[in-house]
């Protein structure tokens, strides 16, 4: 067999995580909050050089080991937070491995995110000669290939436009056609197609496949897609949770991966072993409890595993499409409410409303954190519940339909207890 293009062997990467609330916390906040309580803060001081508060250790990816041959198009498929835009961030020298050895051979082109490599004052024009640059084109094959990247990427009429005033669609559209047209030996996708509209998809899939068939480079694709990956890869890698968790053709691992998630829907919440967090308290039951044309409201059971009586709760869901494309994200951060949780056992009422879903299955992650300092995630379950849009109405996978259709807006709740 011949020498691989891409050599993995046993890459793992490890991050130290740091629990604080989101957002930037500016320099007079942390003065302010000094001078209110010195004796927390000098006591957070000691317990950290005591060694009282440790660093938690998380590993984005754990023995990774895998070779891509010349011409291959090879797929990464994975729930989010399984380590794919890591890896390809390692495979592009983006961040370094904390562990394991990388051997690529050849010329590398990559489209990790939406806009790299792109100077938002510059034009579409003087952005592609930059970012050409960047990739390894010289002036003269830039110049040679100009008018077939602005052709592809279909910004023409603003090529002498700032970027600032581009889409996001837009910039995605015209990063791929500089990438695609050096003609890269090995090119590394990420999820950011997904921005474009359809027919550029199709267009984008078209040119990989003519990448590799014709060209005989190489590609590893990254996507939630999973019809994209099936027409474009013959071989595919499913990631979990840091790992490989299986590697063949690309519909035997896409076959996997949709049954893991299928009954995963079907195992009681309380007994599910894949959710992350703490565990102090846990999400034990999700239930549709009645809809009408302006909202849905769900029941969420918990279980609370202490003798504390938690405040200021951040409780979230996120929808995402039967093949986890990410849709939106709802959450109590947005509304001057809070919830509380009781000792023991309790229930949480979700309102929400307005958010106009095509005919489909979805399914709804649940999240929820303490929303205070030092953060804590105290439970995060990912497909908890799925439901089914059809002819604009809502459905529960295991309930009837409801009298009226789905309007969704806002994000409301209510602690029953």
């Amino acid at each position: 067999m011949s020498q691989p293009i891409i050599s993995v062997k046993n890459i793992s990467k490890k991050y130290n995580i740091t629990h604080q609330r989101g957002g930037y916390i500016a320099m007079r906040d942390v003065m302010a909050n000094i001078a209110k309580k010195p004796f927390s803060f000098l006591k957070r001081k000691v317990s950290k050089i005591t060694g009282r508060i440790t660093k938690e250790e998380f590993w984005a990816l754990k023995d990774i080991d895998f070779d891509v041959f010349k011409g291959e198009a090879v797929g990464i498929i994975g729930a989010n937070g399984a380590g794919k835009s890591t890896l390809l961030k390692i495979l592009t020298g983006i961040t370094p491995p904390t562990t394991g050895e990388i051997k690529m051979h050849g010329k590398v082109a990559s489209l990790l995110e939406v806009g790299t490599g792109f100077h938002q004052e510059l034009t579409g024009r003087e952005n592609i000669f930059l970012n050409g640059a960047i990739l390894g084109m010289t002036k003269e094959e830039i110049t040679e290939k100009f008018d077939a990247i602005v052709e592809f990427s279909g910004v023409k009429k603003f090529i002498d436009t700032p970027v600032k005033r581009y889409s996001s669609g837009m910039l995605v559209r015209l990063g791929f056609s500089v990438a695609a047209h050096m003609e890269p030996d090995i090119l590394l996708v990420d999820e950011v197609l997904a921005v474009g509209d359809a027919d550029f998809q199709k267009k984008c899939l078209g040119k990989m496949d003519e990448v590799t068939g014709k060209g005989g480079r190489t590609i590893l694709f990254v996507s939630h897609n999973l019809d994209a990956i099936e027409k474009l890869c013959k071989r595919c890698i499913l990631l979990k949770n840091g790992k490989i968790e299986m590697v063949g053709k690309t519909k035997d691992v896409i076959d996997e991966y949709s049954n893991v998630k299928s009954n995963l829907v079907n195992i009681p919440l309380e007994k599910r072993t894949d959710r992350k967090g703490s565990g102090k308290v846990i999400f034990t039951n999700c239930e549709i409890l009645s809809s009408d044309p302006k909202k849905i409201k769900l029941k969420i059971d918990y279980l609370n595993k202490t003798n504390e009586i938690y405040k200021n709760i951040k409780i979230s869901t996120a929808i995402y499409s039967i093949n986890n494309l990410h849709i939106c994200n709802l959450t109590n951060n947005t509304i001057d409410k809070t919830i509380s949780l009781n000792k023991k056992t309790g229930e949480i009422i979700l309102e929400i409303y307005n958010i106009n879903l095509i005919n489909g299955k979805y399914n709804l992650t649940l999240f929820m954190a303490t929303d205070h300092l030092n953060s804590e995630i105290l439970d995060w379950i990912t497909s908890a519940i799925t439901i089914r849009i059809d002819n604009n109405f809502f459905y529960h996978s295991k309930k009837l339909p409801p009298e009226n259709g789905l309007i969704l807006l806002n994000f409301n709740y209510e602690n029953t207890n």
